[in-house]
């Protein structure tokens, strides 16, 4: 068995906030160029690949991302 323990890896403390670096943040993350639209562009992709060693390729890529 396991046991999960909800805990940060490096503790985090805001002192201030910072909307410029907020926005900045958001936008790699969630905007159209971002890391999830890569993402899912690359697993959505590896469905229509014939090829299994394609289809690997493209998942990797995806996960990494």
């Amino acid at each position: 068995m396991w046991t999960y323990d909800k805990v940060l890896e490096y503790p985090v403390n805001i002192k201030e906030t910072n909307t410029e670096l907020a926005k900045n943040i958001i936008s790699q993350y969630g905007g159209p160029d971002g890391e999830l639209a890569a993402s899912l562009r690359y697993l959505s992709q590896k469905f229509g690949m014939p090829d299994q060693k394609a289809k690997a390729i493209l998942n990797d890529i995806g996960t990494e991302e």
